[in-house]
């Protein structure tokens, strides 16, 4: 059974669950520390997340529009095909299935394991198969049932926010003070080509806002449900980012922040000891299972939505006759997960998902400006604050972005990019295979 058969069973409420469920994940535990050694100061430290919040906000309000013009299974898949043809969206679409894919996945359940090591120590090997076993069972539950992967999703995503909101009051009450924040703060930071480079890092911790739109077809009422779920998850997420930074700015030194590769777990021991340890683990193995149940439910379906379209397998635009989940996509997208936790670290998965991605997330947003003009009498769509300001605002700081990654980071930014272009020949070697087919099958016939 292939086709555009998924039912629109998410409200809301699910929606909103999904969104911040991914988008606080792994990074918020993580990448701080990364921030602090880029950009040398405490101040600059909070406005990069304040740039990367309203950079974020600017392009999921504008997806949001679309997905109520194009509602469809796929997302940004399918804005990229309508306003750029299928070669466009087939990239982006290989480009999550050779890189993005395996490096959200991954990149996510590595510090999940990582973390469990506050209960049980593990090796190296043993935390890659802890990550593995995590994205299994994960995959099970999405195969079973939507209902019940959202019902998680909901219950994991109130969790964290209590959890992390939590966490960041008791050390701004107890933490003593004698962190970043008791020095000069400073707002310039030590180089702004290093700013560049935190703000690819903090934008890996937004990235779920893109992956929402894949849910385009199982959303109910989705030209109201996306801009609301979009713009108040958002600035949940926003909000609670800049509160936990400054709690481990109250806590920590700038110094130690930047060395740090367990931000929230040194700042809890730093205040609370063993108990602050333990805590935190609890909290980051919460919130990464369930961004990492919400990459599930949402990145398969591009999959899905590009084998309808004839470019991908058939199989993988299969759904499951008795559950109604795009079951053949799931699995694969256990096999991409599987497969980066096997090759990369935390830092290469980050920096090559966030490169690798956003050419394709600013031609999405891009295409407000060009679906308009390709497709005249498609269903209008209800215009968001600050259009067109807002988008514009998006591309300029999007490329901005992109060739800063370009001159700090050439060798990730050449391997993301060979990796894009390797998909043209793909595209036409797999147009080819499928001619062939078609013109064998009308042979027979």
């Amino acid at each position: 059974m292939t086709g555009s058969t998924l039912p629109r069973r998410l409200g809301l409420l699910s929606t909103v669950g999904v969104l911040i469920g991914i988008v606080i994940g792994s990074g918020i535990f993580r990448v701080p520390s990364i921030v602090a050694a880029e950009v040398g100061s405490a101040g600059a430290a909070l406005l990069v997340w304040v740039v990367g919040g309203l950079l974020t906000l600017s392009g999921a309000l504008t997806l949001a529009e679309l997905a109520g013009r194009y509602p469809q299974p796929g997302g940004a898949y399918v804005f990229l095909r309508e306003a750029y043809g299928p070669l466009v969206a087939f990239l982006f679409a290989w480009v999550k299935l050779v890189v993005a894919g395996p490096a959200a996945l991954a990149a996510v359940a590595l510090i999940f394991a990582a973390y469990t090591g506050g209960f049980v120590p593990l090796t190296d090997v043993q935390q890659r198969i802890v990550a593995a076993g995590l994205l299994l069972v994960l995959t099970l539950l999405n195969l079973r049932s939507v209902a019940w992967s959202a019902a998680l999703q909901n219950l994991s995503t109130a969790a964290k926010l209590l959890a992390l909101t939590g966490l960041a009051l008791l050390l701004l009450s107890f933490g003593g003070g004698s962190g970043a924040l008791a020095e000069p703060i400073g707002w310039t930071p030590s180089s702004w080509g290093g700013f560049g480079i935190a703000l690819i890092t903090v934008l890996w911790t937004y990235t779920g806002w893109v992956d929402l739109t894949y849910l385009a077809g199982e959303v109910k009422d989705p030209a109201r449900t996306f801009p609301r779920a979009m713009a108040g998850g958002l600035i949940a997420v926003v909000l609670v980012y800049l509160l936990v930074n400054i709690a481990y700015l109250y806590v920590l030194p700038l110094g130690e922040l930047a060395r740090s590769s367990t931000v929230a777990a040194d700042s809890a021991r730093r205040v609370f000891g063993a108990a602050g340890t333990a805590l935190v683990s609890a909290l980051v193995m919460v919130s990464t299972l369930g961004s990492l149940n919400g990459t599930f439910m949402t990145s398969p379906r591009v999959f899905y939505r590009m084998a309808g379209d004839g470019l991908f397998f058939r199989s993988v635009g299969a759904v499951h006759p008795r559950y109604q989940t795009p079951y053949m996509a799931v699995l694969l997208y256990l096999v991409l997960g599987v497969l980066g936790i096997s090759t990369r670290t935390f830092e290469q998965l980050a920096q090559m998902f966030v490169l690798g991605s956003w050419p394709f997330y600013a031609l999405a947003v891009g295409a407000v400006f060009v679906l308009p003009r390709r497709d005249p009498a498609g269903v209008p769509v209800r215009r968001s604050w600050g259009h067109p300001w807002l988008p514009a605002g998006f591309l300029l700081v999007s490329l901005a972005m992109l060739i800063n990654g370009a001159i700090r980071r050439p060798t990730q930014t050449g391997v993301s990019f060979l990796i894009l272009f390797s998909g043209i020949p793909a595209y036409y070697a797999w147009r080819a295979v499928q001619a062939r087919r078609l013109k064998a099958r009308s042979a027979e016939a």
